[in-house]
């Protein structure tokens, strides 16, 4: 097969002339009504259509605080690789979309302004997006299949001329409003509340005005008119403005409320006569494309006062007015974002009281757990985005870790650090806190998260660092390279002002600088005492001498042949690595045995790394005697023997394989640590 073959073929594959068909099926208005008769579902209005479009891809129910949550999946945006996936936000999602489930069963949050409120940043445009992808995505699925129709009519010339309804309605408006109620109802009979069918208002005036003059033509014969009608399948499009529409502020002296409800074509004035006819007439504003679908205002609190008055019509009452017409019936969802300074004058201000009124605000704030934060910049900055330079370990970890410390406030209570608030929020455990403990402090800071940091400055700086001379020349970037960007761009930092406010987000990167030494340290740490042979050594050492201690018996020395007092010695240095204090070693020894005995009971064989306490006190009991022999302060003086550096690559190679480190990340880790260890030798020596 040539190249040109095998392109060709996979753009074959790509463009299924089956489905392409199915997408563009045309019929008359008789074979709609069999297909609305057999599945009702295909006349949905807009927010029934959104309601199921999210439940289309499923569910997961989770506990978090001992509460109930529900994870929906379309937020992970199943459609396009997770590009605009919502990480952290299941509760900001959760009433977001019990708007919609109300808004699908008629109970009045459909005659509403839905308003997405939260800082810069904080993934209002992008559930925005995602709704819109979302939409585009589903009306190509059997599942979200929608229809509107084409008028099909003699011109003057005898030819016949095809005419698309401009607001894409839906076919079953064309049945007379009398008639309509009875067939709704019919349809009806057996479905629940929220899958029913609801078909309000009258056609669009083009439509309108088409359909009256059919019906003179054949002395009101409704079944002739019919044959005029193409029911065709209709595909959601924001490019092709069909069903989706956006609009975004102007320069206020400039905007005009046509682009919202459509304007005269004043080359059709002469054709027909009068620019109130709806044939000289484009509508084509965004409220009008978006009929069937969805509209998005960005920066909606940014409006002209005269453009806020066609949304309260668009929302209450679902109608808008072009010009010079009667008020046109719609079916969309209006969904807007603003941040929270524009929202403040929106409160302060008397005369929106009835925009407020009649606006549901969904809060939509910044991340306030680390691991949702860390996968906000693991898609952006993953090992599939970059390639070339190695990201060091933790270096994500880092700079989402200041991120969030900047949204937290400083807890209340006695004892406890910040640093140690953002660990409970993420999950970990804290000796002396309960979930409830958690809850009390997520409900004592009500506003956590609606302010800090935003995502977008931490990426900018980490593409900074990414792009910097440093990473260029040594193909790597580390947590310090990110910190500094992070700090030196606070300088200039456009909206942070505030000297104080400065003054605190660097003394929480001093705050991340030391919970990144303890990593460092404890990665190290574990490196070094990675030997399974010397850690099961020293396991079995010990558990033989806590057996003879709790049973009042002797120890044999294998060397010696002798029976010895078990070695007290060797038990409590192993012991204060987990700060077992001396008053609770028997509890502690005898909690070990009975441990051992209930595996010994289930078949279970008990090994170095079976007790998660014991296991760490022994790495670091092994760490504290090999430290000594790696020298490992040495490498800061660069005095080292052969076969030390030989036991220093070892642990380098540790470093890589187990850790995730390159060459060049585990010599900085190793020497930045050394540095520590030989500051810490000093302060004794002192």
């Amino acid at each position: 097969m040539s190249n040109r073959d095998a392109i060709l073929a996979v753009i074959d594959r790509h463009l299924d002339g089956a489905r392409f068909r199915q997408q563009h099926w045309e019929g008359t208005f008789f074979d709609y009504l069999d297909m609305v008769t057999a599945n009702p579902a295909i006349a949905r209005n807009a927010f029934q259509r959104v309601y199921d479009l999210i439940l289309h891809f499923g569910t997961e129910k989770y506990r978090y605080l001992k509460q109930e949550f529900v994870h929906y999946k379309f937020f992970d945006d199943p459609f396009d690789n997770g590009a605009d996936a919502v990480y952290g936000l299941d509760a900001s999602l959760m009433r977001l979309v019990e708007f919609f489930k109300s808004a699908a069963q008629g109970y009045g949050t459909d005659r509403r302004i839905l308003l997405l409120h939260g800082p810069v940043g904080s993934s209002k445009s992008t559930i925005a997006r995602l709704l819109k992808k979302g939409l585009e995505y589903y009306s190509r699925l059997d599942e979200g299949a929608l229809y509107s129709f084409t008028w099909k009519l003699t011109g003057e010339d005898g030819a016949v001329e095809q005419h698309p309804c401009p607001m894409h309605e839906e076919p079953l408006k064309l049945i007379p409003r009398p008639a309509r109620k009875e067939i709704l109802a019919q349809l009806n009979a057996d479905l629940p509340e929220d899958r029913q069918v609801r078909v309000d208002g009258d056609l669009d005036p083009f439509c309108r005005k088409t359909f009256e003059d059919l019906l003179l033509r054949y002395g009101g014969d409704w079944r002739k008119v019919l044959e005029h009608v193409v029911v065709r399948r209709l595909v959601l499009s924001e490019k092709d403005r069909i069903g989706i529409g956006t609009f975004q502020p102007k320069d206020e002296k400039n905007q005009d409320s046509t682009e919202l409800t459509g304007d005269i074509n004043y080359r059709k004035i002469a054709q027909y006569g009068s620019d109130s006819d709806p044939r000289a007439f484009n509508f084509d504003g965004e409220l009008n494309i978006a009929n069937r679908g969805l509209c998005e205002f960005i920066e909606v609190l940014k409006l002209d006062v005269a453009f806020l008055y066609d949304l309260l019509g668009a929302s209450q009452e679902h109608t808008i007015k072009p010009k010079k017409f009667a008020q046109t019936d719609i079916d969309e969802v209006i969904i807007g974002h603003t941040n929270e300074p524009e929202y403040k004058k929106l409160q302060s201000n008397e005369l929106m009281e009835a925009f407020r009124d009649r606006t549901i605000k969904i809060d939509i704030p910044y991340n306030i757990r680390l691991s949702d934060e860390i996968k906000i910049y693991e898609k952006d900055f993953g090992k599939h985005k970059v390639r070339g330079i190695h990201i060091a370990p933790h270096t994500i970890e880092t700079a989402a870790m200041w991120a969030v410390l900047t949204r937290l406030e400083e807890p209340k209570k006695a004892g406890l650090t910040l640093i140690q608030k953002l660990k409970l929020y993420d999950g970990r455990n804290i000796p002396g806190f309960t979930e409830d403990s958690v809850k009390e402090l997520r409900a004592e800071a009500p506003r956590e998260g609606m302010q800090g940091i935003s995502p977008r400055y931490i990426q900018d700086k980490i593409s900074n660092a990414l792009v910097g001379e440093q990473a260029q020349k040594d193909r790597c970037i580390n947590p310090f390279m990110v910190m500094n960007e992070l700090e030196n761009g606070l300088s200039h930092h456009s909206l942070i002002t505030d000297e104080e406010q400065k003054k605190r987000y660097r003394e929480l990167l001093s705050v991340v600088r030391e919970e990144y030494e303890d990593m460092l340290k404890a990665e190290v740490q574990r490196a070094i005492s990675a030997d399974e042979d010397a850690i099961r050594r020293l396991c079995t050492n010990y558990i033989e001498n806590v057996r003879a201690y709790t049973q009042h018996e002797k120890v044999r020395n294998k060397y010696t042949g002798r029976d010895e007092e078990p070695d007290e010695r060797l038990m409590r240095a192993i012991e204060e690595k987990i700060d077992i204090p001396e008053s609770r070693k028997d509890d502690f020894r005898q909690e070990i045995m009975n441990y051992i005995g209930a595996l010994a009971l289930d078949g279970k064989k008990f090994e170095y790394n079976t007790n998660a306490r014991l296991h760490k006190a022994l790495e670091l009991k092994l760490f504290e005697d090999s430290r000594d022999t790696i020298k490992l302060k040495n490498v800061v003086s660069g005095v080292v023997d052969d076969e030390t550096q030989a036991k220093i690559d070892v642990v380098k190679q540790r470093l890589i394989k187990f850790f995730g480190y390159n060459e060049t990340s585990a010599t900085d880790v190793l020497n930045y640590v050394a540095s520590i260890f030989a500051r810490g030798d000093t302060k004794r020596e002192d």
